[in-house]
């Protein structure tokens, strides 16, 4: 008798060929992706170029026309992966972070444990404040989210993101975290610190990160590899060094550029102009 052999799992986040439409309107035209638990990944390219609504997607947040999105082999959009059970594997933080009721930073923080309410963690005392510690935003805990500022409420939110996705799952399936824009309200300082905090969770806690960035230094500072859509397609991906060039920033944001190096080696370019 002939022994059938199957083919493994497939491990990691995966979209196959995801189309996205609105109408007569193609938002995203067939565009595969894969990245695995411990890598950190940005979606690139300019405004309107479908990053945040292929983010959408990939979080589980839209249901794609076309194509499939698979977390650990199994298809996100279906029955089998319930949204209490993807809560507890997967965290989401969009550009909108406002909050209808009168909440303090600690309890909008607390929210990110609500998913783990039924089973909680023998350390579900500590994971909050650990959370805040970690986004700086631990001296914020009673302060009320509407008096704080936009860079402030964002770290606060940070922290219930992180909490969601704090501790290893029993069942060894793999946790991820997705974040549009997360420096867009936030001063340099804290754009670096948030961005290197992020980095350090996914390589020591093993979780995969795709988030949308506009500044294309960041990315070559934090990320492993990078997605680099135009329209609604994908133009390019790979390792972020390999990826970001002059002749890249040329074709897709229309500007001149050279490569320069930080005092650790780190490439970052510097944009001398438009091109046309």
């Amino acid at each position: 008798m002939m022994l059938m052999r199957t083919s493994p799992t497939p491990s990691g986040l995966h979209a196959r060929a995801v189309d996205l439409r609105a109408g007569a309107k193609t938002l995203l035209h067939d565009v595969s992706l894969d990245l695995q638990p411990g890598e950190v990944g940005a979606l690139l390219g300019p405004n309107g170029a479908g990053k945040s609504t292929l983010l959408s997607v990939i979080a589980g947040l839209k249901q794609p026309s076309g194509g499939e999105i698979l977390i650990d082999g199994e298809r996100l959009h279906s029955h089998r992966l319930p949204l209490p059970q993807l809560a507890q594997r997967r965290a989401f933080l969009p550009q909108d972070t406002l909050v209808a009721f009168d909440f303090t930073a600690r309890e909008v923080v607390e929210l990110g444990r609500y998913p783990h309410r039924s089973n909680p963690s023998r350390h579900e005392a500590d994971i909050v404040p650990a959370a805040m510690r970690m986004t700086d935003s631990g001296h914020l805990a009673d302060q009320r989210l509407a008096w704080l500022s936009g860079g402030e409420r964002l770290r606060v939110q940070l922290a219930r993101v992180l909490a969601q996705i704090w501790e290893p799952r029993p069942d060894g399936q793999s946790r991820w975290l997705f974040l549009d824009e997360p420096t867009s309200a936030l001063d340099l300082q804290h754009q670096h610190g948030v961005l290197d905090t992020i980095r350090h969770f996914a390589k020591q806690q093993c979780i995969g990160i795709l988030m949308v960035l506009h500044d294309l230094n960041l990315a070559l500072r934090y990320t492993d590899r990078v997605w680099v859509l135009e329209q609604g397609r994908l133009i390019a991906a790979g390792p972020v060094q390999e990826v970001l060039n002059g002749n890249m920033l040329a074709a897709v944001w229309n500007v001149q550029s050279k490569e320069v190096r930080d005092a650790t080696g780190i490439p970052q370019i510097l944009s001398t102009g438009k091109l046309r």
